[in-house]
């Protein structure tokens, strides 16, 4: 049987996601919007209640389109809202549309999402060395610079913890445990 981290569980939802998704490098601006958009729905739940209304997520945003979100009105927030398969949080449904702009302007700046976000671990991932669960810091000095610079471009929801989680869920840290064989593998 192979060794994983313990956060996963026994769900086999949770057991998908950190076998083939979690901590894996990723450099596709769509996917990048839809990771920091669910870590976004994710302030304050757990990552088991947004992975569970993952596809909800997508049907409801457009598959994570950033220029349609942008775009979204009063009207469709008020759908949004009465839509039972997603967090029908007001701030955080008002801060993906608020979000997708800016994630727009980055885009525009840097030539992309990757591009402007891989900056704050220097375009290479880190790589913790943790033993148990315990250890995992809940922000870094990373997590910090940008959760300051996306706030400073107007970005909603996006505290050093959220950008944390983000960075591990889109493998710029690999904070699989030593003994996980997705260590390795996300190395």
């Amino acid at each position: 049987m192979r060794k994983r981290c313990d956060w996963p569980g026994e769900n086999k939802l949770m057991i998908e996601y950190h076998d083939t998704e979690w901590g894996v490098p990723l450099h596709e601006d769509r996917k990048l919007f839809e990771f920091l958009m669910l870590d976004n729905a994710q302030a304050g739940l757990s990552w088991q209640i947004i992975l569970n209304k993952r596809e909800n997520y997508r049907k409801a945003f457009n598959n994570f389109d950033p220029a349609k979100i942008a775009r979204y009105n009063k009207r469709k927030i008020t759908s949004l809202l009465n839509n039972p398969g997603i967090v029908r949080n007001r701030l955080k449904v008002q801060s993906a549309v608020t979000n997708a702009r800016a994630f727009l302007e980055i885009q525009a700046e840097f030539g992309s999402f990757d591009a402007f976000i891989w900056q704050f671990v220097n375009g290479t991932p880190i790589r913790n060395r943790w033993k148990c669960i315990k250890e995992i810091p809940a922000t870094s000095p990373e997590s910090d610079t940008m959760s300051k610079d996306l706030k400073k471009r107007g970005f909603k929801f996006v505290g050093s913890t959220i950008c944390y989680a983000f960075m591990q869920s889109i493998g710029m840290i690999n904070d699989h445990l030593i003994h996980c064989f997705r260590y390795t593998q996300c190395g």
